[in-house]
C-alpha cells in the first residue's frame, strides 16, 4: 500500500537562522523547525559562516518539523530549498570538507578584487551580459578571495578537487549524497547571482571566468528552479525523496507572492530588505543602478526575468539598536519607543554599515546619524531606524518605476519586520502606494515548496499559487503630499553624509 503524499518539505537556510517548513496543498504552514547559527565577523567589514554548522542545523531543523507535524518522508512529495544569496562556499569533493568559512553576501573584504576587475573597463564592465555592476555583493570576487589568500586552494582548485557553491547548491550535493555521489547543481536564479552567467543563454561565461582566474571545473551545472535534481540518502532524514526546486530567497519570496505578471512587485523585509519587480520573458537592463536578475524558469519553459533593488541593513539594523547600542531589550520593543514620538525630531539614519547597495552601490559610504539636536531622545533614533527601512525602499521603487515604466500600484510585502504596523504604515505612507501583506507570511519557503511540488505534480502551475494566495492586512497612503515629499528631500540630504568616507588609509 503506497502513503499518500500530503506534503511539500522546504529548506529555507537564511542569514540568520535555518528554517524547514512543512507545507500542505493548500500552501498552509503544518509545522515548522528552525535554528540559529552563528554569525562570524573576523575583521570589520568581514561577514562569515560555518558551512558544517550550517549543514548540521538543516538536519536537525528537518527532524524538528517532521516530528512537529508528526509524519514521516513516505508523506512528502519533494523538497524544495531556498538560500541566502550570493554568500560563497568552496569545499573538497573527496572529503566534504569546506576549504574557508562561507563568505556571506554582505562581506565587503574582496573590495580590491572589485576595484581590479573594474580597472580594465569599469565597474560595468560585465553588466551587459550579467546584469549587474562590480560590487563586494556578488560570488564572483568571494571566490577569488578564498582561492588568493587561502593557502593551496588554488592549487586543489585547479587539479579539480574544489567545487563552489551557494548554500543551496552546498545543502543539495550534502543532501543527495556528498562524497558518495552528491549532485554538484544550482539553478538559473543563484546563478544569476554570480556575476558568472550569462543573462540570456543561462551558461557560465568561460571568459568571465578566465579573467578572475576560477576554474570551470568548481561551477555546479545550472539547472531550472523547478525539476528533481536528485534523491535524499541517508544524511538528510529524506531518502529517496525527489529534491525538486532551488530558488533564491528573494526569488522564491516572489514566486510565493504570486507576482507572476509583468509589473507586479514584492519587498522582503529581512537582514536587508529586497524588491523584485517580474519583467516578463526578456532581461530589461537598468539604467538607474539596479540589477536584472532571472526570477525563475519552471522546467523547460522560457525564463522569466526581474528588476531587484537589493538594501543590505534593514532588519538588521534593529539588531544593531538591541544589540550594540541596547536601546531596547528585543527588536519587537523597538515599535512601541519609536510609536512614544510624533516624528523623527529631524533625525534621519542612513545605515551604510556595508556601504550603500541599490541604487548607489558606494562601497566608500559608512553609516550616519545626521539632524540631531539636543532635543532628540533615543526614540527619535528608534524611529529614524525604522524610517530608514521605508526610505530606502522608495529610492529603489523610483529607480523600478524609472526603468521599467510601470506606476506601481501595489506592494506586496513579507518578511519579519511587516508586524511592525508603524513601519508598514509609513512605508504606505512614503510611496503612496498600497502595501500588501498575505495571509501566509513565510512567502520565501512557500515559493521553493510550490517550486518543488510543481515539478512533481503535486501543484499544477502558477495557477495553483494564484489560487492559494489570500490578502491578510492593507495599509494605505494617509500622509500629505507635500509632507512627504519634504522627508525625502531630506532623506536624500542625509544619505550624502555618508558617501566618500572610506579613505585608502581607512582600515574599515
Amino acid at each position: 500500500m503506497t502513503t499518500e503524499k500530503k506534503f511539500i518539505v522546504a529548506i529555507d537556510q537564511g542569514t540568520t537562522s535555518s528554517r524547514t517548513i512543512i507545507f500542505n496543498h493548500a500552501g498552509e504552514n503544518v509545522a515548522s523547525g528552525q535554528l540559529e547559527h552563528e554569525q562570524i565577523f573576523p575583521h570589520a567589514g568581514w561577514v562569515e559562516h560555518s558551512p558544517a554548522e550550517i549543514w548540521d542545523n538543516v538536519r536537525q531543523t528537518v527532524g524538528i518539523a517532521l516530528a512537529d507535524a508528526q509524519i514521516n518522508r513516505h508523506e512528502v512529495a519533494a523538497v524544495g530549498i531556498t538560500n541566502q544569496r550570493e554568500t560563497t562556499i568552496i569545499w573538497d569533493k573527496n572529503t566534504g570538507e569546506a576549504v574557508y568559512n562561507a563568505i556571506v553576501w554582505q562581506d565587503t573584504r574582496s573590495q580590491d578584487l572589485v576595484d581590479r576587475l573594474a580597472a580594465d573597463g569599469g565597474p560595468d564592465r560585465f553588466r551587459p551580459i550579467v546584469g549587474e555592476t562590480l560590487s563586494t555583493y556578488a560570488s564572483i570576487t568571494k571566490i577569488m578571495w578564498i582561492l588568493e589568500n587561502v593557502e593551496g586552494v588554488r592549487e586543489r582548485a585547479e587539479a579539480g578537487d574544489l567545487l563552489f557553491g551557494n548554500p543551496d547548491t552546498w545543502l543539495l550535493w550534502n543532501m543527495t549524497g556528498g562524497v558518495k555521489g552528491g549532485v554538484h547543481v544550482t539553478d538559473v536564479t543563484n546563478a544569476s547571482r554570480t556575476m558568472l552567467m550569462d543573462l540570456k543563454t543561462l551558461e557560465w561565461r568561460e571568459d568571465i571566468c578566465e579573467i578572475a582566474g576560477i576554474p570551470m571545473s568548481m561551477l555546479p551545472e545550472i539547472k531550472s528552479s523547478s525539476e528533481v535534481y536528485g534523491y535524499g540518502r541517508k544524511e538528510g532524514l529524506l531518502i529517496d525523496t525527489p529534491i525538486a526546486g532551488i530558488l533564491g530567497d528573494q526569488q522564491a519570496a516572489t514566486f510565493g507572492q504570486a507576482c507572476f505578471q509583468p509589473g507586479m512587485a514584492k519587498n522582503t523585509y529581512g537582514t536587508g530588505c529586497f524588491m523584485l519587480m517580474n519583467t516578463g520573458t526578456e532581461p530589461q537592463m537598468s539604467e538607474n543602478g539596479l540589477i536584472t536578475t532571472v526570477c525563475y524558469r519552471i522546467g523547460d519553459q522560457a525564463p522569466v526575468y526581474a528588476l531587484e533593488g537589493s538594501i543590505a541593513v534593514t532588519g538588521s539594523l534593529i539588531q544593531w539598536l538591541r544589540d550594540n547600542l541596547e536601546i531596547v531589550p528585543t527588536s519587537p520593543d523597538v515599535e512601541a519607543l519609536a510609536a512614544s514620538v510624533d516624528s523623527n525630531g529631524g533625525v534621519y539614519f542612513v545605515p551604510a554599515f556595508s556601504g550603500l547597495f541599490a541604487p548607489h552601490w558606494r562601497g566608500d559610504a559608512r553609516g550616519a546619524i545626521v539632524g540631531m539636536t539636543r532635543y532628540n531622545t533615543k526614540a527619535h533614533i528608534a524611529r529614524a531606524a525604522l524610517e530608514a527601512t521605508a526610505f530606502q525602499t522608495r529610492e529603489v521603487l523610483d529607480a523600478m518605476e524609472a526603468d521599467s515604466g510601470v506606476k506601481l500600484e501595489e506592494l506586496r510585502v513579507d518578511g519579519g519586520m511587516t508586524a511592525n504596523n508603524l513601519l508598514m504604515q509609513f512605508q504606505a505612507d512614503v510611496l503612496d502606494t498600497r502595501v500588501v501583506l498575505p495571509e501566509v507570511a513565510e512567502t520565501t519557503a512557500l515559493g521553493a515548496a510550490y517550486a518543488a511540488g510543481i515539478a512533481v505534480g503535486f501543484w499544477e502551475g502558477e495557477q495553483d499559487v494564484i489560487d492559494n494566495w489570500n490578502e491578510a492586512k492593507r495599509w494605505t497612503p494617509e500622509m500629505d503630499a507635500a509632507e512627504r515629499e519634504r522627508l525625502v528631500r531630506q532623506w536624500k540630504k542625509a544619505v550624502t553624509k555618508t558617501l566618500d568616507w572610506v579613505d585608502e588609509d581607512t582600515a574599515i
